[in-house]
């Protein structure tokens, strides 16, 4: 490592103004921040004594996602093998056979290690392409800008891969993920200054603009020619007793053993990340508690009405495990920088996410989702939010020292 802080230390004068590369400098920095401590440091009063950073909270933030990505790539693997199983199918075809039989593994839907081998397979490719096309938008934008690059990206780039499909063309993931960097951050002027959450942006840009290739019955199972609808898909037509029907416990559901996104299916791995956001004062629990809230409390009152909705008769506690819900409300609600500031607007605002997941999912079942929706929504009242809520402060304020 001293090795590498000379030789950064050395090219360095080639990068700050007046160098020859100075056009460059982002990217230096980027190189420097990656492996070093940022040397800025407050020049003026008032100072603080803080070990936090940015790049510490993205690091956290990674860390408290790993879980999910770790339960997400074996639960691929799985579903994949376990379907090949029942096909009567022993090979796939293209590449990944190949680094499969190079590496030793197979198709045991029993094994741990065949699980997560080919679950990799599919996920690393993702990743790659997400942080190859996000990455190169990152750095033109914080070249021409001469602006540092933060480490910001790392987190939407992990974010938005996990909330993908196995199956969805590479292509569509860089066009997703640019559309999410560009248009849902850098035009706003970058990291800090988005009031949409890039990952999300990007998601939604996909699901519209490509339906069939992100919310089809086929694209949840890696596996040619399989189809197979995810339990929201089958709720929504059959209700809670087609998904019961279908094999699917309330305890798989729980742990991420079902179809879906890679990294949106265990609500365990999200509960976990949450413990670690909440305990390191990352993510407000006051967001994660309302959007829960806000989900809960209409499904217990419209549980009550007979109603031919079949969406009317799922349980809470089996809304709180299909789909991404979890992953959303611990995750996606909770940015910094799309959601509400001020205490009490963090319970509306979470309280307004889950009742608008409720409203797509069960008064409009043609979007079975609802939660990525619904944040979107949440961000763009965020602000307007934390406006009435500083306001109203500011007036009970006046009025007692009337």
């Amino acid at each position: 490592m001293k090795r590498l802080r000379k030789m950064l230390d050395n090219v360095e004068p080639l990068f700050v103004r007046g160098g020859r590369f100075e056009r460059f400098h982002a990217m230096y920095e980027m190189v420097d921040t990656l492996f070093y401590s940022p040397p800025d440091v407050t020049r003026s009063s008032p100072h603080v004594r803080d070990a936090i950073d940015l790049k510490r909270v993205m690091i956290m933030v990674v860390f408290a996602a790993t879980p999910c990505a770790l339960v997400g790539i074996w639960n691929t693997g799985f579903q994949a093998n376990t379907a090949m199983l029942a096909m009567g199918i022993d090979t796939m075809p293209g590449w990944r056979e190949v680094i499969l039989s190079l590496v030793g593994g197979g198709h045991d839907p029993g094994s741990l290690y065949d699980n997560f081998v080919l679950g990799v397979l599919y996920f690393l490719p993702i990743y790659a392409v997400t942080m190859a096309a996000g990455g190169f938008w990152e750095v033109l934008f914080s070249g021409v800008r001469n602006h540092e690059i933060n480490e910001g990206f790392f987190v939407t780039s992990l974010l938005y891969a996990l909330i993908l499909p196995a199956t969805i063309p590479l292509w569509q993931v860089a066009i997703g993920i640019s559309f999410g960097v560009v248009i849902g951050k850098e035009v706003f002027g970058g990291t800090g200054k988005n009031f949409l959450n890039p990952a999300l942006t990007g998601r939604a840009f996909l699901y519209f603009a490509y339906p069939a290739q992100i919310s089809g019955d086929a694209v949840w199972t890696a596996v040619d020619g399989f189809s197979g609808a995810t339990a929201l898909g089958i709720s929504a037509i059959e209700g809670i007793s087609g998904v019961v029907a279908s094999g699917l416990t309330w305890g798989q559901a729980f742990l991420g053993q079902m179809q879906g996104s890679i990294g949106e299916t265990s609500a365990a791995a999200c509960l976990l990340g949450a413990v670690v956001l909440v305990y390191s004062g990352i993510a407000s629990w006051r967001i994660i508690v309302g959007v829960f809230a806000g989900l809960i409390i209409p499904v217990l009152l419209v549980g009550i009405i007979d109603s031919s909705n079949p969406m009317m008769d799922m349980p809470w506690h089996w809304h709180i495990v299909l789909g991404g819900f979890a992953f959303g409300a611990v995750f996606m609600a909770t940015d910094p920088v799309s959601a509400s500031q001020t205490d009490a607007g963090r319970w509306i605002y979470g309280l307004l996410i889950g009742f608008m997941t409720f409203v797509i999912r069960v008064v409009n079942p043609a979007f079975p989702e609802g939660i990525m929706l619904a944040i979107l929504f949440g961000n763009v009242f965020a602000p307007m939010i934390d406006y009435f809520v500083v306001h109203a402060n500011v007036r009970r304020r006046v009025r007692r020292s009337v």
